[in-house]
C-alpha cells in the first residue's frame, strides 16, 4: 500500500459507510493521527502502510448490505468486500462520530463490551442513533454491534492502532514479551514447587483458559514433539516362537531346557542328530527362535499420545459449546481450533506415536523430566493441568489498554535483562493455590523480585506499584511504577540506594515550530514526567528510627517512555540529565533496550561512594566528604613479636619512636592506632597482618626509658618516644593481609581505607584517582595494589591498581 498525502486530511472524512434494508451506518473521524505521521509509524521497511483488519457479519434479517471503506491514498470511500484488508484509519485517544439512520419501525441499538463507549451512543429521535466513540488508550481488535429486540442484526470488529509506539514491531511484540516473561516465570515456578504424583484433573479450569494457555505454548509443544520424533524413546523387546527347526538361523541355549520337557520334539537321526543319549543321536524337529524388535510402546511415548488426544478432545468441547452458545459464528476462532486440530491429528500418526498404546497411570520418569523433548511435553502438561487464572485482565485477548500494557510490559523487562545476569532469589508474582497458577500483577497490587549479584553476594530489589514499608512522606503518599532498591556492602555495613523507574506511556512528537521542538529539537518525553521526577525524588523520604529526623532516600528518578531511536536520544537534554542531576529520561521499546540495559549495570556496579555522587545533595553537606582521604587519621606500627602485641593488649597502650614520624604536628590529626604483625616476627600465618585497631584516648611524648611495660634497649632509654593510650582494641573478623609485604617503621592511612582494605597495600591509596579506581574495580572482583618497594609498603608509592578477576 501506498503512504497517504496527509497534507488533506487535517479535517473529519466518512471512514466507513454500511447501506442495509434496515439502517445505514456512517463512521466518520480524522482518518490519521498527527503523531502517528510526525514519528511515520505503522509503515513497512519500504515506507508503505501496513494492512488493517476489519470484519463484518450480519443476519439475514439486513438483506444485502453495501460496504465502503476510506481510503486514505485516493481521499474517498470505496467499495469493499469481505476478506479484503484496509488502510490503519482508527488509532487510539482520538474521537470517532458513529450515526445510524433506521429505515423501519424496529428498535435499534449500539452494543459494546465497554460500559462507556455503550452509553455514548444514544437515540436522537425516532430515526437517528448517534454519538462520539473514543477508544482511550485502548487498542488492538474490538467488536461491536447493532441490535435489536435483543438479536444481533450486525457485528463489526476494527483495529485500533497505538499512536504512539509502533503496532507490529512495538506493540504486538510487547504483547508477546509480557506473555512469555508471564509463562516464563511460571514454568520456573512449577519446576520448583510441584512434583506430579498422579492422573487427576484440576478442577474449576475453563475451556477458554485452557485455549488461551495452548495458544501460547503450541508452537513449542509441536517443536518438542518433533524433536521426539527424530530420537524416541524405545524398548529393546525379545519374541519367543516355536518354528520349524530347519528354519531356525541361530539357536539360544534356551532351546536345550524347551527340549527336555517336550522330548515329543525330538527324532531319532544317527546321521545328523546332535543330542546323545546313550548310544543313540537325536535331532530336534521344532525349536525356539528369538528375535529382538524395536517397541515403541513405552510409558513415555504413551504419555506423550494421551496428553495430545487430552488437548485434541478439550479443543473438540470447545469448539462445540461455541457453535451451541453463539448465535454468530467466529470464523477466525474456529479456523484456529480447526489448524490445531489438524497438526495434532499428523503428530498422532507419526511411528512412535501410532504404535504407543492407552496409558492406564501415569509414572514420572527421569525421561519426563530430563530427556530433550519430553522434559518441554511434560512442562507443557503441567501448565495445562493447573491452568493460568490471570488478575487484571492480562491475557484478555480483545482489546488491551495499551498505557496499562506498557506499565507491565516495563516492569517485566527490567526483570528480565536483570534475570540475564544475576540470580533471581525470590519473587511474588506467580503464586499457586488448589485452583491453579496466579499472577498478582496489578495495578491494585504490589509485587516485589529479589536477585543476588553472585560477584559480590549483595542484594537487590525491584519494586512494583509500591513503596519500601520505611519509606513514605509526612505530606501526600507517592507511588512511582518501580523502584529498584540496591543493597551495597560498604566496611560490613549494608547501604541502601533507590532509584525510580517510572513508565509514562506519553511522548511528545516535537511537531516542527512547537515550543517542546524550538527547546528540545527532537521527540521525547513529556516536561510533566520529568517534573514528576524531582518530586519522586524529593517527597520519598526515610525516617530514621528513634530519631524523627527525614531522610531523602531515592538516589535518582527515571522516566521510560516510548521511543525507538536510543542513539538519537542520546543528544536529548533529559537524557544528559541522568549525569548531571540523575534525573531524566530512558527510550524503553523491545527493540530500544540498550540504554536502560547499560544504565542498570552501571549502577548496580556502582561502588557505594559513586552511587552516593550520583545524587544531588543539598548545598552545604559535609558527612560524606569526612570519610575521604583528606584526613589520614590511622597511624599503623610494626611490632617486634608476639610478646609486644600481648603487652600492648594487656595495658591498652602502643609506643613508637617520635623519629620515626616525619612530622610532629600529625599527631594532632591521629585518632586511631593499628598493629601490622609480620611474618618474620611470627610463624603462624593467620596471625600475620593486621588483626587489631585501637581508639585513641591521649598521647604523651616521653623518654623511653618511662615506658615500663615493655623492657627497653640499651642505649635508648632517654630517646623520645610516644606513647598512646588506647580505649579500646578492637579486632578485626577479616584481618589485613600482607600480600607478602610488610611496614618498615609507620604508615598513615585513613579510618575510611582501613575498614575496607584487604591486604596492606591499599593503605597506601593516596590521590581521588587512585581511589576512584580501586573502588570500581574492587565492585567486579579482585583487585591488588602494587607499590614500587617489593618488601615495604610504607617505603614506597602506588604504581598500578590493577584488576586480578573475581
Amino acid at each position: 500500500m501506498d503512504s497517504p498525502h496527509t497534507g488533506s486530511l487535517n479535517h473529519a472524512v466518512e471512514l466507513l459507510r454500511i447501506d442495509t434494508e434496515l439502517f445505514t451506518l456512517y463512521l466518520q473521524g480524522r482518518p490519521y493521527h498527527p503523531t502517528v505521521e510526525e514519528l511515520q509509524l505503522h509503515r513497512s521497511s519500504d515506507q508503505k502502510l501496513v494492512d488493517a483488519q476489519l470484519a463484518l457479519s450480519y443476519s439475514d434479517k439486513v438483506g444485502e448490505a453495501q460496504i465502503k471503506v476510506f481510503s486514505p491514498i485516493t481521499g474517498e470511500l470505496e467499495n469493499w468486500q469481505q476478506g479484503e484488508t484496509v488502510f490503519p484509519t482508527f488509532y487510539e485517544t482520538q474521537p470517532y462520530e458513529l450515526v445510524i439512520q433506521k429505515k423501519t419501525v424496529d428498535r435499534v441499538t449500539f452494543f459494546h463490551e465497554n460500559v462507556l463507549l455503550r452509553q455514548a451512543i444514544k437515540p436522537l429521535g425516532d430515526s437517528i442513533l448517534a454519538g462520539v466513540l473514543n477508544f482511550g488508550n485502548e487498542v488492538g481488535l474490538t467488536e461491536w454491534e447493532i441490535r435489536s429486540e435483543g438479536q444481533t442484526l450486525m457485528r463489526v470488529e476494527m483495529e485500533i492502532f497505538p499512536s504512539k509506539m509502533d503496532y507490529k514491531q512495538d506493540y504486538q511484540n510487547i504483547l508477546n514479551e509480557v506473555n512469555e516473561q508471564i509463562y516464563n516465570l511460571s514454568f520456573d515456578f512449577l519446576r520448583k514447587t510441584y512434583q506430579m504424583t498422579g492422573l487427576r484433573e484440576t478442577q474449576q479450569q475453563s475451556l477458554t483458559e485452557f485455549y488461551t494457555i495452548l495458544q501460547h505454548i503450541f508452537s513449542q509443544l509441536l517443536f518438542a514433539v518433533e524433536r521426539i520424533q527424530n530420537n524416541p524413546n524405545h524398548a529393546l523387546l525379545q519374541d519367543r516362537r516355536l518354528v520349524d527347526a530347519n528354519r531356525v538361523k541361530k539357536a539360544g541355549r534356551e532351546n536345550i531346557r524347551e527340549l527336555a520337557k517336550h522330548p515329543g520334539r525330538l527324532r531319532e537321526d544317527m546321521n545328523h542328530g546332535f543330542l546323545s543319549a546313550g548310544d543313540r543321536k537325536y535331532r530336534a524337529t521344532h525349536l525356539i527362535e528369538t528375535r529382538k524388535r524395536i517397541s515403541y510402546n513405552t510409558n513415555e511415548n504413551r504419555f506423550v499420545r494421551w496428553m495430545l488426544e487430552r488437548i485434541q478432545g478439550k479443543l473438540k468441547e470447545l469448539k462445540t459449546r461455541w457453535k451451541d452458545k453463539s448465535r454468530m459464528q467466529d470464523l477466525l476462532l474456529i479456523k484456529r481450533i480447526d489448524t490445531i486440530t489438524t497438526q495434532l491429528q499428523r503428530l498422532l500418526k507419526t511411528d512412535f506415536l501410532y504404535e504407543a498404546g492407552p496409558m492406564r497411570q501415569m509414572s514420572i520418569t527421569l525421561v519426563l523430566q530430563m530427556a530433550p523433548g519430553y522434559r518441554e511435553v511434560y512442562r507443557y502438561y503441567l501448565m495445562l493441568l493447573k491452568g493460568l487464572s490471570i488478575q487484571s485482565d492480562l491475557f484478555r485477548l480483545s482489546m488491551k489498554d495499551v498505557a496499562q500494557l506498557y506499565e507491565y510490559w516495563c516492569f517485566l523487562k527490567l526483570n528480565q535483562l536483570l534475570g540475564r545476569k544475576y540470580r533471581l532469589v525470590k519473587q511474588d508474582i506467580i503464586k499457586v493455590n488448589r485452583n491453579g497458577i496466579f499472577v498478582t500483577l496489578d495495578r491494585s497490587r504490589s509485587a516485589q523480585m529479589v536477585y543476588e549479584n553472585q560477584v559480590n553476594g549483595e542484594q537487590f530489589i525491584l519494586y512494583y506499584n509500591a513503596i519500601p514499608s520505611t519509606e513514605q512522606t509526612p505530606t501526600l503518599n507517592q507511588r512511582p511504577d518501580n523502584i529498584l532498591t540496591l543493597k551495597k556492602k560498604d566496611a560490613g555495613t549494608i547501604r541502601e540506594y533507590k532509584y525510580v523507574f517510572d513508565a509514562k506511556y506519553r511522548l511528545n512528537p516535537a511537531y516542527n515550530g512547537s515550543h517542546y521542538h524550538r527547546v528540545y529539537g527532537q521527540p521525547g518525553p513529556e516536561e510533566d514526567d520529568i517534573n514528576t521526577m524531582h518530586r519522586y525524588r524529593d517527597a520519598i523520604v526515610y525516617q530514621e528510627k528513634g530519631t524523627g529526623e527525614y531522610e531523602r532516600s531515592m538516589f535518582g528518578a527515571y522516566v521510560l517512555f516510548p521511543y525507538p531511536d536510543e542513539e538519537r536520544f542520546k543528544s536529548h537534554r533529559f537524557y544528559k540529565s541522568i549525569e548531571l542531576l540523575n534525573i531524566g529520561a530512558l527510550p524503553f521499546l523491545p527493540n530500544s533496550t540498550d540504554l536502560v540495559d547499560q544504565f542498570l549495570n552501571e549502577i548496580i556496579q556502582d561502588s557505594p561512594e559513586k552511587a552516593y555522587e550520583r545524587s544531588t545533595t543539598p548545598r552545604g553537606t559535609k558527612e560524606y566528604y569526612a570519610n575521604k582521604l583528606t584526613g589520614k587519621n590511622v597511624l599503623v606500627g610494626s611490632v617486634r613479636g608476639p610478646e609486644q602485641v600481648e603487652t600492648a593488649l594487656e595495658h591498652s597502650f602502643y609506643h613508637v619512636p617520635l623519629k620515626n614520624l616525619s612530622d610532629a604536628q600529625i599527631l594532632t590529626q591521629i585518632e586511631y592506632v593499628a598493629m601490622c604483625q609480620s611474618r618474620k616476627k611470627f610463624n603462624d600465618t593467620a596471625k600475620t597482618g593486621i588483626h587489631w585497631i585501637g581508639r585513641i584516648a591521649e598521647w604523651q611524648v616521653l623518654p623511653r626509658k618511662e615506658i615500663t611495660e615493655i623492657p627497653f634497649r640499651q642505649g635508648t632509654e632517654d630517646e623520645l618516644y610516644v606513647r598512646f593510650t588506647v580505649e579500646k582494641w578492637m579486632v578485626r573478623e577479616v584481618p589485613i593481609a600482607l600480600g607478602g609485604q610488610g611496614i618498615y617503621t609507620i604508615l598513615i592511612t585513613s579510618k575510611y581505607i582501613l575498614d575496607r582494605a584487604f591486604e596492606i597495600a591499599e593503605l597506601r591509596l593516596e590521590t581521588e584517582e587512585d581511589l576512584r579506581e580501586w573502588r570500581e574495580k574492587r565492585r567486579k572482583g579482585k583487585v591488588k595494589v602494587t607499590v614500587d618497594h617489593e618488601q615495604f609498603v610504607d617505603l614506597g608509592k602506588v604504581v598500578e591498581v590493577g584488576y586480578i578477576g573475581e
